[in-house]
């Protein structure tokens, strides 16, 4: 065999050991090494769990304050609504006429808006004073529309104000 043979295989043969060593040893080693810092990653995360823990109950405490101080309990807004229109009423000499089914406009899978739709009988500044407590007070939503008109009782002979009133929330 000549010395360019013998070169040749040599380098040959080295390529072969470094594919060899390569497959027996490296791959594992890297594999190892993959793992070893998935499981760091993992064991960080389950550190922070407890503090994380506690951030969450802090946000549910908030948000929890946030519906009681705008009225919003457990129930539904409409039921929600309807309850408060109906304290301020009893309270304020105000008389509830209607409260209609919600009409829902769904613009996307995320955004729901309900409209409210009731009306109102009483006073003038005991209907303001409502949609004031209704818009400022609590966070239903916003009136989009209050019509006032002027009827008349045909039995007693007496006017009475009535107020037609449309409340949109978004859910």
């Amino acid at each position: 065999m000549t010395n360019r043979n013998r070169n040749i295989a040599l380098i040959i043969g080295f390529f072969v050991a470094i594919l060899v060593c390569f497959q027996l040893a490296f791959s594992k080693t890297f594999e190892l090494k993959s793992e070893y810092q998935k499981l760091s990653n993992e064991y960080l995360q389950f550190q922070n769990i407890p503090k994380q823990l506690s951030i969450l109950k802090q946000k549910e405490q908030f948000y929890d304050s946030l519906l009681t101080i705008n009225q919003l309990k457990d129930s539904s807004i409409q039921n929600s609504l309807l309850n408060t229109i109906n304290n301020y009423a009893q309270t304020n000499n105000l008389k509830v006429s209607s409260f209609l089914k919600p009409h829902v406009n769904i613009k996307n899978e995320e955004l729901t808006i309900k409209t409210y739709q009731f009306i109102l009988e009483g006073d003038y500044n005991t209907i303001i004073n409502l949609i004031y407590h209704l818009e400022q007070k609590t966070k239903f939503g916003e009136i989009i529309n209050l019509q006032f008109e002027k009827k008349k009782n045909f039995k007693t002979g007496n006017y009475f104000l009535q107020a037609s009133v449309l409340l949109k929330s978004l859910e």
